[in-house]
């Protein structure tokens, strides 16, 4: 049974490799809709860059299915790479926005604080142009998301009988900084093999669940107050 759905998935990759990004995509939309309206109903600053964040990985993952297709391939590598980095700052940002910002007409896509995420993710792109690999990327996403569990677990030990997502925004933390470390070492020390992708797959749709889980209950929250 289990080798038969393997040779199944391995005759399919690219078909797995679509509907894994449609689902990414999909879950990445219905967050954007529902803390756009978060924010509407609570006018809360920092919502805006989570967000962005969930935008630009909606994006990036909406690209990954043409890395599959050699003539689009170095261009979509490029975009890819920016909206993935971008969407790992923006989180990172939502959870320092507090201690840069003081004023609430500030733009959350162009200011000049993320001016500096933009020109740092366009750094990286190029420097891994440059050396054909990811592993600029990784090294950022390891080193961001570390710092980003660290404030979350800050975060969540201050605010915890007040603010229950908290504990999810921490363990979302962690699970991306294990899946950016685990990126990096299938990549550069064990292969793309199908079962290891299989796993990061799982790991990162299940990330991307646990957001969507937090930002429906915190929207009906908002809902229920505002009623």
């Amino acid at each position: 049974m289990y080798s038969e759905l393997y040779n199944f998935v391995a005759q399919n990759k690219d078909l797995l490799r679509l509907f894994y990004s449609i689902v990414i995509v999909f879950i990445c939309l219905v967050i954007v809709i529902k803390t756009d309206r978060l924010f509407r109903l609570s006018s809360y600053q920092g919502i805006r860059y989570f967000r962005n964040a969930f935008l630009f990985y909606g994006v990036a993952f909406a690209i990954r299915f043409l890395l599959a297709y050699p003539l689009y391939y170095l261009s979509m590598k490029m975009v890819f790479e920016f909206f993935m980095i971008m969407g790992g700052f923006f989180l990172l940002y939502s959870l320092l926005w507090k201690r840069f910002e003081n004023s609430k007409n500030v733009s959350s896509l162009f200011n000049f604080k993320i001016f500096i995420f933009y020109v740092l993710a366009i750094i990286i792109v190029v420097l891994d142009s440059l050396w054909k690999s990811y592993n600029f990327m990784f090294f950022s996403q390891i080193i961001l998301f570390f710092f980003a569990s660290i404030i979350a677990y800050d975060n969540y030990s201050i605010g915890k009988k007040q603010y229950k997502f908290l504990k999810l925004y921490f363990v979302v933390m962690l699970l991306n900084f294990i899946a950016w470390v685990l990126n990096f070492v299938f990549s550069s020390y064990l292969g793309w093999r199908l079962r290891w992708i299989g796993n990061i797959y799982i790991i990162n749709v299940l990330i991307f669940l646990i957001f969507l889980y937090g930002v429906n209950k915190l929207t009906k929250k908002g809902r229920r107050e505002s009623n």
